[in-house]
């Protein structure tokens, strides 16, 4: 944060686009609601999820009045979050495999079509790789990696989770991760 500023005021929404249940908001000394809630109504009608803003005023001697604040705070948010890049949230689960050397072409080669990502791969007596597969694939792929290897493939869940870009859109529209 900007300490030596007048205001870093922000605004944040947890969960699935437009929903409201986990949100939360600060003003940092502004007008009551000419800050966080124009910020806060941004975010929640920009049909991203899980989002945050925090924005930075240093008084400069110009008095906006608080319609003049409450324009400010929610379109700098909403411009800083039409150029944002975004991608969508994909829940995911971590599997590990074990397969015989006989069959690691074969698991590779379903890899590209069930969009398992690779995490760890080891090559001892037998092969193990560590993945992470898109939920809404899980079962297929298991299928396949079955069918694949003539069921002689060991499959362990390990967790489940999800994978999205961050970034921050800055005034220029260059995202800073």
């Amino acid at each position: 944060m900007f300490t030596d500023a007048t205001h870093n005021c922000w605004a944040y929404l947890i969960g699935a686009p437009g929903d409201t249940d986990r949100i939360g908001m600060s003003d940092d000394g502004e007008p009551h609601g000419t800050a966080g809630r124009p910020m806060l109504t941004a975010l929640t009608h920009c049909g991203i999820g899980d989002v945050c803003a925090v924005v930075t005023r240093y008084y400069g001697g110009t008095k906006l009045g608080t319609g003049g604040l409450v324009k400010a705070y929610g379109g700098v948010v909403a411009e800083a979050l039409s150029t944002l890049p975004v991608e969508p949230k994909v829940e995911f689960t971590h599997l590990d495999l074990v397969v015989s050397y006989a069959s690691v072409g074969a698991v590779q080669q379903l890899m590209p079509r069930f969009e398992i990502d690779v995490l760890e791969q080891a090559f001892d007596e037998e092969v193990r790789f560590s993945v992470r597969v898109p939920d809404e694939l899980e079962m297929a792929a298991r299928a396949a990696l079955m069918d694949a290897t003539s069921g002689r493939v060991t499959i362990a869940q390990v967790t489940r989770g999800h994978r999205a870009t961050t970034g921050v859109a800055t005034p220029d529209g260059k995202p800073r991760l």
